[in-house]
């Protein structure tokens, strides 16, 4: 469904996607089932990003505390992720998408690190070309980014005191802006450390359905709630009793 001319529109959204296991539970399908169609909701969401002209989407694919499930549930989770590369990587380079990952990668086995950095490879963009920058959380987690950028800092050697905008230069996400819009489904309503230091402004919306279930519809209520909320950024020259 097409915004109306007059919503404003964020650059840039993320969204926590959550819910795939009780979406199976509830249909008394495997665990596997719910995975899978949450890996085509993610295709569609970067699809409908592409459609309405975002310009970054961020999707949180598996966080730093995800390895503490099963490993039955964590090898699936590897092999789905190593075929969404798959067939998705000539997806993204017809559509003029450019995959980028963020996380501590060095937890995957190399031969998937190894897909990833190829894929960031062949989805490479020039700006002209370039219709949306997809970021892919994987092994992340907002405590490691802010813990990791401070350790970076650290080894550069400098001895200048560290600012917000310097502070930025080293986090995992220095090529992007931050979000403007948060979209955390599956009736949870936390942002379970993802993107702790990015999202300090972002809007947040919890629509009341589990991530398998998250169509365009569903994607365009979260646009259109967005173009309603004024955002101040914790300026007061608007405040009134």
């Amino acid at each position: 469904m097409e915004g109306s001319q007059t919503e404003t529109l964020p650059k840039h959204v993320a969204i926590i996607m959550d819910g795939n296991n009780r979406w199976a539970s509830e249909k008394n399908l495997p665990g596997v089932a719910g995975h899978k169609k949450g890996v085509e909701r993610a295709r569609e969401s970067v699809e409908y990003a592409v459609q309405r002209g975002l310009s970054t989407l961020t999707l949180f694919a598996f966080s730093s505390e995800n390895w503490g499930r099963s490993s039955e549930e964590v090898n699936l989770l590897m092999q789905l992720l190593n075929t969404a590369l798959q067939e998705e990587v000539p997806n993204l380079i017809k559509n003029s998408v450019q995959l980028s990952f963020i996380g501590d990668l060095s937890q995957f086995d190399q031969e998937l690190i190894e897909q990833m950095k190829e894929s960031e490879k062949l989805t490479y963009c020039d700006t002209e070309r370039k219709k949306l920058d997809l970021v892919v959380a994987a092994s992340y987690g907002g405590r490691w980014d802010i813990v990791n950028a401070i350790n970076k800092h650290l080894d550069s050697g400098s001895n200048k005191e560290l600012t917000e905008e310097s502070f930025d230069e080293f986090l995992s996400t220095s090529k992007f802006t931050d979000p403007d819009l948060c979209i955390r489904t599956g009736n949870e309503l936390r942002i379970s450390n993802f993107l702790l230091w990015q999202l300090a402004y972002s809007e947040l919306y919890f629509p009341d359905v589990l991530w398998p279930d998250f169509d365009d519809q569903h994607f365009d209520n979260a646009l259109q709630e967005y173009s309603k909320r004024s955002r101040r950024f914790g300026d007061k020259s608007n405040f009134q009793l």
